[in-house]
């Protein structure tokens, strides 16, 4: 299934600007002077949990530890991707405190609550400079197994290999850079593929040839294709995700910022796909060059059965 129902978040405990990270995400920045940013970002991320607790998305919360320090935990589908057959992947990060994300505790209560029985770590790259941060990285098509990914320092076509590879996908990569013509940090900034519908900023890849290649796979895998402009890639109305509700009713999950970006028929053209689900992540955004399809790490491992399921 292309989509699922359970997501993991992690509540912050210290967010702030991650210096460490600053050099190739173009979408952070820093905080005004005296501004309570992790206030702002609490007040936020739990009115994004209920928004899509409300809406019939199971969420399951991780409270984050003080120490060491992660500003950037916030985002944990960089490091982690889990996959129906139960396998788990680790990826490598380019960000060295984003390292320190995968000993917090996370990793246990995947281990607790659902069946693992496959680990790919390739968090060892590291060692030799070579980088992919997960569905940062790569955007996939899970029912067509097709990995769609941006080459950028944080993108490596080494890493890409060993995954599709492992993974049985197929992969479709090209080049994309900003209106600047710096490479895109994560493909999941410049586009999104849900069951039904595509987002990208066709734009940001100058190479016709690729950007025709990717069109044409993107429509040819069944999807409507919705071209994004550089005001709405900025807007990060690229960084949606789609899940789905307990009754299997498709939502369409982004920030009101990249919401606020689409044109009437863009609207319209979404909620003929899926039900759209904005939220407000004003801080977290600018503060943390992220947004709404960052904060969801996807759940599709098998669940542990409990001992009452069990005794029935």
């Amino acid at each position: 299934m292309q989509t699922t129902n359970t997501v993991l978040m992690i509540r912050p405990t210290r967010f702030s600007f991650n210096q460490d990270t600053a050099a190739n995400n173009r979408f952070q920045r820093p905080a005004d002077v005296a501004e309570d940013v992790q206030l702002k970002a609490l007040q936020e991320f739990d009115g994004y949990v209920a928004a899509l607790r409300e809406h019939g998305v199971e969420v399951r919360v991780h409270h984050d530890s003080e120490a060491p320090h992660t500003p950037d935990s916030i985002f944990p589908n960089n490091w982690w991707s889990s996959h129906p057959d139960g396998t788990l992947v680790l990826y490598p990060m380019q960000g060295h405190n984003r390292r320190l994300e995968r000993d917090k505790g996370v990793l246990d209560w995947l281990r607790d609550d659902y069946h693992v029985d496959q680990l790919l770590d390739l968090s060892s790259l590291e060692q030799q400079e070579v980088f992919l941060e997960g569905t940062g990285s790569m955007v996939l098509d899970r029912t067509q197994r097709i990995c769609y990914a941006g080459y950028s320092t944080r993108t490596h076509a080494q890493a890409l290999h060993q995954v599709v590879d492992h993974l049985g996908y197929e992969l479709c990569a090209f080049n994309a850079v900003d209106r600047h013509g710096v490479a895109i940090y994560h493909t999941n900034v410049m586009m999104s593929v849900g069951s039904r519908l595509a987002v990208a900023c066709l734009e940001s890849i100058r190479d016709h040839s690729q950007r025709a290649t990717l069109r044409a796979r993107l429509e040819d895998s069944g999807k409507q294709v919705m071209p994004l402009s550089w005001d709405q890639l900025e807007s990060f109305a690229g960084n949606m995700l789609e899940v789905h509700n307990a009754a299997g009713e498709p939502l369409l999950v982004m920030s009101r910022t990249a919401w606020n970006s689409l044109d009437a028929n863009q609207r319209r053209l979404i909620e003929s796909h899926a039900r759209p689900l904005p939220v407000n992540i004003d801080t977290i955004e600018r503060i943390g060059g992220g947004s709404a399809r960052c904060m969801l790490a996807e759940v599709y491992l098998p669940k542990r059965m409990t001992p009452q399921e069990l005794s029935r």
